[in-house]
C-alpha cells in the first residue's frame, strides 16, 4: 500500500473509532413501509417516500408506457438532443403546480442547488446561509465563489446584521424543512428581510413540497408566498413524488438564465424521459389526494403524542421527520441497532451530518403508515431506549 492509501487506511480506522463508519444495507423489495433488507422483513421508518408513491401502480404503469416509447437513457443533455416532450410537459405542469413562470429540470437535487447558487452569485456578491442547511445548498454556496456567511439557525436578526454590511448582489438561502431536525423555516420573516435588503430569497422545499399545503404546495403555500416574495423556489421529486430527479422554479428570467449559465444543468445528460413521465403521474396524485396528507398529519400527532407520553426527547417538529435527540453517536447506533433486531429500520444520523453531541434516530412517516404502526414503533422505543 503506498503512503498516500495507508493515510486514507488510518482515517477510515479513525472515522470507526468515533463510531461515525457509515455502511449500506441492501434491500431487496419495492421501497415501502414493509422492506425486505438484507433477507429480513422490516417495518420502514427512514424512508423519504412521505406519500407513498415510489412503488404506486400508476406512476410505475406510466414508467413502463413511457420506457416502452422513450427506451431507457435520454442519450445527452437537455441543450443537445435529450429534452423530450415528456420533460418539457412535465416543467409546465411544475410551474403550474407552484405558480410560477417557469420550471427547469435537474438530474438531481444536489445539481439544482449547486447549478443555481454559482450562477447568480460570483466573487463581488454574497451567500447568507441558514447554519442547518443542506450540503448542497452549503457546497453550491462555496461553489460561487461568492463572500460566504452563515447566520444562526432561523435566526432573522443574525442574518439582517449580516446583510447590512453586505455588498453586490445578496442572496439568502434556505431549507424550507430542515431535513434532520423537521422543523420550519421562517419563511415570511426571511421575505421582508430579503425585501428590505434587496437581497434574492432561495427556498429548497425538498422535504415540503407534496407533503405540506392544503394542496401539497409546501411550504410556500403554506404561508401564502409568492414569486415575487421568494425568487428562487428548489423542489426533488424523490421524496414526496416517489420518483427522481429535482427541479427550479421561478421567473421567466431566472429559467432562461439558469439555462445558459447553470453548469450542472449545461454539461450533464437529461434525466430518462420515463422519469419525467412518472412524475407527471405522481404529481396528478399529489394534488387530487389529500387524503395522503390528512393522514401523515394524523399519524405525526399520534407518534408524538406517545413519544412525550414515554419522555422521549422528540425535537419541535411538525413534518413527518420526526427525529429523537440520543446524543452520544455510539448509543444512537447501539439503539438502532437494537430496534433493527425487533423489526423496525431508523438510521442512527451522526456527526458531521448533524452537530457534535446531537447524534439521532431519524423517524420519518409515510402515508402508507398504520396507527397500529406507529403504536408497535413506540412499544418498541420504549424497550430499546431502556436497554
Amino acid at each position: 500500500m503506498t503512503p498516500a492509501f495507508a493515510q486514507l487506511a488510518d482515517n477510515l480506522e479513525n472515522i470507526a473509532r468515533q463510531n461515525l463508519y457509515r455502511s449500506r444495507r441492501v434491500t431487496e423489495s419495492p421501497q415501502g413501509v414493509n422492506l425486505q433488507l438484507d433477507g429480513r422483513k422490516l417495518l420502514n421508518f427512514c424512508s423519504n417516500d412521505y406519500l407513498g408513491m415510489a412503488n404506486h401502480p400508476d406512476v410505475v404503469k406510466a414508467f413502463k408506457t413511457a420506457a416502452n416509447q422513450y427506451g431507457v437513457g435520454s442519450g445527452s443533455a437537455h441543450l443537445i438532443c435529450g429534452h423530450s416532450f415528456a420533460h418539457h410537459a412535465l416543467e409546465e405542469e411544475l410551474a403550474a403546480f407552484t405558480g410560477r413562470d417557469r420550471a427547469l429540470l435537474f438530474s438531481t437535487g444536489y445539481m439544482a442547488n449547486m447549478g443555481v447558487i454559482s450562477s447568480l452569485l460570483g466573487r463581488a456578491d454574497t451567500v447568507f446561509e441558514d447554519r442547518l442547511n443542506h450540503a448542497s445548498l452549503l457546497d453550491g454556496g462555496l461553489l460561487s465563489g461568492a463572500r460566504f456567511k452563515r447566520y444562526a439557525h432561523a435566526d432573522i436578526d443574525h442574518l439582517g446584521t449580516s446583510l447590512q454590511k453586505a455588498a453586490g448582489n445578496k442572496l439568502i438561502v434556505t431549507d424550507g424543512i430542515f431535513s434532520m431536525d423537521g422543523d420550519f423555516a421562517p419563511l415570511k420573516e426571511l421575505s421582508l428581510v430579503a425585501k428590505n435588503h434587496n437581497a434574492w430569497l432561495m427556498v429548497d422545499d425538498a422535504h415540503g413540497l407534496g407533503i405540506i399545503g392544503a394542496h401539497g404546495g409546501g411550504l410556500l403555500e403554506y404561508y401564502g408566498l409568492k414569486q415575487d416574495e421568494v425568487a428562487v423556489l428548489m423542489g426533488t421529486l424523490g421524496k414526496g413524488f416517489g420518483t427522481f430527479g429535482a427541479f427550479v422554479a421561478g421567473s421567466e428570467v431566472l429559467i432562461e438564465t439558469l439555462i445558459q449559465k447553470a453548469r450542472t444543468y449545461i454539461y450533464t445528460t437529461a434525466l430518462p424521459a420515463a422519469i419525467a413521465e412518472a412524475t407527471r403521474a405522481s404529481l396528478k396524485l399529489v394534488i387530487a389526494e389529500n387524503w395522503r396528507r390528512d393522514k401523515l398529519e394524523k399519524l405525526t400527532a399520534r407518534f408524538r403524542s406517545g413519544a412525550q407520553q414515554l419522555g422521549l426527547q422528540v425535537m419541535a417538529s411538525s413534518s413527518p421527520i420526526q427525529p429523537i435527540v440520543i446524543g452520544d453517536s455510539k448509543r444512537a447506533v447501539e439503539i438502532s441497532n437494537g430496534l433493527l433486531n425487533a423489526g423496525f429500520l431508523i438510521s442512527a444520523i451522526r456527526p458531521p451530518t448533524v452537530p457534535q453531541g446531537s447524534a439521532r434516530l431519524r423517524v420519518t412517516f409515510s402515508a402508507m403508515h398504520e396507527e397500529q404502526q406507529i403504536d408497535q414503533l413506540l412499544d418498541a422505543l420504549a424497550k430499546s431506549m431502556t436497554c
